[in-house]
């Protein structure tokens, strides 16, 4: 189900380089370009490379949902200095490496709800594309190649270099004499590599400038444009990547075009552990797998969207246990409803007052933190509708909540599959089978008029995590 064409037009954007909200519009109708940075595939993915398949997942769900076709490319890095070391380390090849986490990279976001990218360029497929922007570089005099062997790019060729992240060449260069004792062969300590001079051990390929292999920088600039063209819609990536990263596609790609390189940019916020960004140079990271292994999938999906995608988010168990309570609360009304009536999805549900709430949020740069709000609403209006009696309206209200619901690919469970699911590390020591023969044994302790009994079960199974709700269909239970 779609929402109404006419709502391309009010989707508002944050563009990180004029860091001002402005109306979307692609170059061409209909259609939309986006390039995100991906993973260095050495290691399995953390949180904050959740948070950046998430973002991106609901960004792109929300834009078909207007109507347009997307073109999702994200990249995938399979060279660098740390995959070579990892690969040394464990004794494999580079490609043995990279393989294994590529597919431990898919099984991730498969877990987290997300959509396979429609392109995932690997760096190791594009270097004679890299070679040749490095060529118009040299020629361009907007790079050279040091005494060491190592190609440069000469940031002070490039006049506005530093207009994404804000910064100024001449105030980052006051006070950094120091770093171009780091690297002697460069005209300035700012300059940065585009194509390094291997070592007789280390994966090479054939250049102009000798054996060797790319830079991080030129790999995105290239695989970004054979993907999409010179100039596309838009640029993401998370909140770290603006400088240098993101600054040096740039210089790169519109040194060599002389034309603008990415209409918007996006950049997805930290995740932080007692407010510092999560890193793994800062040793403080989560895997998503070792989160998965105590969370359900989809609460940590929920925790991710319950932020608006440019704000920080504070991780811990704490953060989504009460993730997990809140999107309980949303499963839990809709279990209330199916036992009245079976919930279907409806395009109508975009012409109710909470789709045209869910939309307006989306459209403002799509916040999901706002939107979501708009499906507790639902929730809460589901539990008075029951309340009252009401069975058309329960229904009403369940089949928009689903709806909407499913452009966040949330709340599309089995309710009770939700609410019963056993995850990781949990130790109640039942079954379902025993949690099932316990409620029987309270439904005859009830029946034998021994509530004292029936209450004990209750408490019993409440103290193993087992919450019992009493309803008109029986008694039903769920996990807390």
């Amino acid at each position: 189900m779609t929402a109404p064409m006419d709502t391309q037009k009010e989707l508002v954007l944050y563009d990180t380089l004029t860091a001002k909200k402005h109306p979307f519009v692609p170059m061409q109708a209909g259609k939309v370009g986006m390039y995100v940075c991906g993973m260095t595939v050495y290691d399995y993915c953390h949180m904050g490379h959740a948070r950046v398949m998430v973002g991106f997942d609901v960004i792109v769900r929300w834009l078909r949902q207007l109507g347009y076709e997307v073109n999702y490319v994200r990249n995938i890095t399979d060279i660098d200095d740390k995959i070579i070391k990892r690969a040394g380390e464990n004794g494999e090849t580079i490609g043995e490496l990279t393989t294994r986490f590529i597919d431990a990279m898919h099984e991730d976001e498969q877990a987290l709800g997300c959509a396979v990218p429609d392109q995932e360029p690997k760096a190791t497929d594009h270097i004679d594309d890299m070679q040749a922007i490095i060529d118009k570089l040299i020629k361009k005099n907007l790079a050279y190649q040091g005494e060491g062997g190592d190609v440069y790019y000469a940031v002070d060729k490039f006049a506005d270099y530093g207009k994404l992240s804000k910064r100024k060449l001449a105030d980052m260069q006051a006070g950094a004499s120091e770093r171009v004792n780091e690297a002697d062969d460069k005209h300035n300590p700012f300059d940065f590599v585009l194509w390094k001079s291997a070592k007789p051990s280390e994966p090479h390929w054939q250049s102009p400038w000798g054996l060797g292999r790319p830079g991080w920088h030129i790999e995105c600039s290239a695989m970004s444009t054979c993907c999409l063209g010179e100039t596309f819609d838009i640029h993401g990536g998370g909140h770290d990547l603006q400088f240098p990263h993101h600054e040096n596609e740039i210089a790169q790609s519109e040194g060599v075009s002389g034309k603008t390189y990415a209409n918007n940019w996006l950049h997805m916020g930290f995740i932080n552990i007692d407010g510092e960004k999560m890193s793994k140079s800062l040793g403080n990271f989560f895997t998503i797998r070792d989160v998965l292994a105590k969370f359900h999938p989809e609460t940590v999906r929920f925790f991710l969207l319950s932020s608006h995608y440019r704000s920080p988010v504070n991780f811990s168990d704490a953060a989504l246990k009460e993730s997990h309570t809140a999107l309980s609360r949303i499963y839990q009304s809709l279990k209330a409803a199916e036992s009245i009536a079976p919930i279907h999805s409806s395009s109508e549900a975009w012409a109710s007052e909470a789709g045209r709430e869910f939309t307006q949020a989306m459209n403002d740069d799509f916040n999901t933190a706002k939107a979501v709000s708009v499906l507790f609403g639902l929730s809460g209006e589901i539990n008075r509708a029951i309340k009252a009696g009401d069975e058309a309206q329960v229904q009403a209200f369940a089949s928009t909540l689903k709806t909407l619901a499913g452009v966040l690919n949330i709340a599309q469970h089995n309710p009770s599959a939700f609410l019963q699911a056993k995850i990781g590390d949990v130790e109640d020591g039942l079954s379902d089978d025993m949690i099932e023969q316990k409620i029987l044994e309270r439904k005859d302790a009830k029946a034998n008029k021994d509530f004292a009994k029936a209450d004990q079960i209750r408490e019993e199974l409440k103290a193993l995590g087992i919450e019992l709700e009493d309803g008109r269909a029986g008694t039903t239970w769920r996990r807390i």
